[in-house]
């Protein structure tokens, strides 16, 4: 077996990685790979990934939530992982905008980007310019205290349609919102914006598989349905990690847990400053999501209408409409045979801002019916654009905030970790426990799969560091 039962790992580690989302699985590979440390990597699910994941029903296998990143993705896959996996990676060529207020493709780069803002929106080229130069300056190090809302007021005041334009597809991959510091939306845009979007040719599932590979090939020990019930503090320092029952000596430990639960789930209070906790307190969780998924039935095609769609009913852009259960807005990715090599396959993901609260407090009845709606309202929303795809297709699975937080464990279904505040509490964990790190998404700037694997990246050297200022070459204290 490829994977091990808890009952069959060591009983010390040099590091335990909880949770296998991608900036887990970039921490371990790399301690591991790189740097030769004994690794155990404890997944509470019974795949890795996290919300980097899939799965497979009647025939269809869906990747879960959106699968768009920059180009940056092939260069830490191919330095932290495989050429193989990084020769996998792909741009998606037509990406469309169709909503009340303008309707176009692009191949969502700089110069075609700015094309469309100057032909199709009037914007003058100057403007542009000057906009994105100001968006590549920006750095985590930047004065927080503007806000998205105001940086669009200051290149484009009064255009709706064009904060729409550019403010749509980021919220959609990040949660971000108009109130949040406007260094958060300009490092992820302008990451987009150097070379278009990408995806992993061949599905989650193979990229999955390769990384289980390579892990397994350095040495990493990966035991599955592990569930991490406490991480064991003394003296300020990290000691061991317990999962069922079963208790782990190790000189570090890195979440890849939520921010949030890390804190208040894992560690005994007592082992944080009082301030700490106070401050943590305030972190705030970002929103979740819907997803619907339909499968096209065996034998049946779709035309080619696009990779990504993000389409909206709504006259204007009104950001607080994007979270709204009966939203009219939505992005559409669509999975052709060229997506997945080797099949004949066609699959359609629908994806939607969601508040876990407008799902939490449903009776089992009014759940239903609301799953039921969702479907429903998407499926028309669909045959816009694939006319008769209704009749073609055979499998419909609607999943909601309930749905993630179910197989997640995040705190409310939560899609992309925390607001921005959270990234300096994840940053500073080991400031109040040695040997404890974390990583993930986290303060939106290290959301999306690029931002959590390069978090990955960045917390295996810190890693790295501790043990090697900290522990001897016998690996104990």
């Amino acid at each position: 077996m490829l994977c091990k039962k808890v009952s069959d790992i060591k009983d010390k580690y040099d590091c335990v990685v909880i949770g296998s989302g991608l900036g887990g699985l970039t921490v371990a590979n790399i301690l591991a790979g790189k740097f030769n440390r004994k690794v155990l990597l404890l997944e509470q699910h019974f795949k890795l990934g996290g919300l980097a994941t899939w799965f497979e029903r009647q025939g269809h296998i869906f990747d879960v939530s959106l699968h768009g990143f920059p180009v940056g993705m092939i260069k830490t896959c191919r330095r932290y992982w495989t050429k193989e996996i990084a020769d996998s990676i792909v741009q998606l060529k037509n990406i469309r905008f169709d909503n009340p207020q303008f309707s176009f493709s692009t191949t969502f780069d700089t110069k075609d980007f700015s094309d469309k803002m100057v032909n199709n929106l009037g914007v003058k080229e100057s403007v542009v310019t000057d906009f994105f130069q100001t968006l590549k300056k920006m750095d985590y190090y930047n004065d927080s205290s503007m806000t998205v809302r105001e940086l669009f007021e200051k290149f484009f005041p009064g255009r709706n349609d064009v904060v729409r334009l550019l403010m749509e597809p980021i919220t959609y991959a990040n949660g971000s919102t108009l109130d949040e510091p406007a260094i958060t939306y300009g490092i992820v845009f302008s990451n987009f914006m150097s070379k278009g979007v990408y995806t992993f040719e061949g599905g989650t599932d193979l990229l999955i598989g390769k990384m289980l590979a390579e892990l397994l090939k350095n040495g990493v020990d990966i035991a599955l349905s592990a569930n991490a019930e406490s991480i064991d503090i003394q003296d300020s320092e990290v000691r061991a990690v317990v999962t069922q029952g079963k208790r782990i000596l190790c000189s570090s430990v890195v979440s890849n847990c939520n921010i949030v639960s890390t804190i208040k789930d894992l560690i005994d209070p007592i082992s944080f400053s009082k301030e700490f906790l106070h401050d943590a307190s305030q972190i705030r969780i970002n929103n979740s999501s819907c997803q619907v998924y339909m499968g096209i039935k065996e034998g049946e095609k779709i035309e080619d209408v696009g990779d990504l769609i993000f389409t909206s009913q709504e006259p204007k852009f009104e950001p607080s409409k994007l979270l709204d259960k009966d939203t009219l807005s939505r992005t559409f990715s669509l999975y052709y045979p060229k997506t997945r090599p080797g099949t004949n396959r066609y699959s359609i993901v629908a994806s939607s801002n969601a508040q876990y609260e407008d799902w939490i407090g449903l009776s089992e009845e009014e759940y239903r019916l609301a799953k039921e709606k969702l479907r429903d309202d998407t499926l028309k929303a669909l045959e816009k654009f694939i006319p008769g795809v209704s009749a073609k297709i055979d499998y419909v699975n609607v999943a909601t905030p309930k749905t993630f937080e179910r197989y997640t464990l995040h705190p409310h279904g939560a899609s992309f970790g925390t607001k921005f505040e959270g990234l300096k509490y994840s940053m500073e964990l080991d400031k109040q426990i040695s040997g404890l790190f974390h990583t993930g998404s986290v303060g939106i700037i290290m959301s999306g799969w690029l931002g959590a694997a390069n978090y990955g990246v960045i917390t295996a050297n810190k890693v790295d560091k501790y043990l090697y200022e900290n522990i001897n070459h016998e690996g104990t204290k």
